[in-house]
């Protein structure tokens, strides 16, 4: 299972959402809420580079980004390999370009 962690913050809709959506995934994540220590809040800016908006999501040290970008990964078949839920399907080249050529970064 891939270590997941979830910047959020109190009260936000989409934070909850999200923790909503790796929950019916059955993933284990650690949350680290934003205003509660100064070490969290400077960590997210320099590991987001100053990101504006909550939630964000990194799974094993990689920078996922929010709510909306988890949903896309998911749709995109890329989400449940990337937590370990199943194996890591092999792209054809072809398929590795399409997504190159339309700016997709999953």
């Amino acid at each position: 299972m891939a270590e997941v962690e979830v910047y959020t913050n109190k009260g936000c809709p989409a934070c909850v959402n999200v923790k909503h959506y790796l929950d019916r995934k059955g993933v284990n994540y650690t949350e680290k809420q934003l205003g509660k220590s100064k070490k969290v809040d400077i960590e997210f800016s320099v590991r987001t580079r100053g990101a504006k908006q909550i939630p964000q999501v990194f799974i094993d040290g990689e920078w996922i980004g929010g709510f909306d970008d988890v949903v896309r990964y998911d749709r995109a078949g890329e989400l449940d390999w990337r937590l370990g839920l199943e194996e890591k399907p092999s792209l054809g080249i072809l398929k590795k370009l399409t997504r190159y050529l339309k700016g997709e970064k999953y």
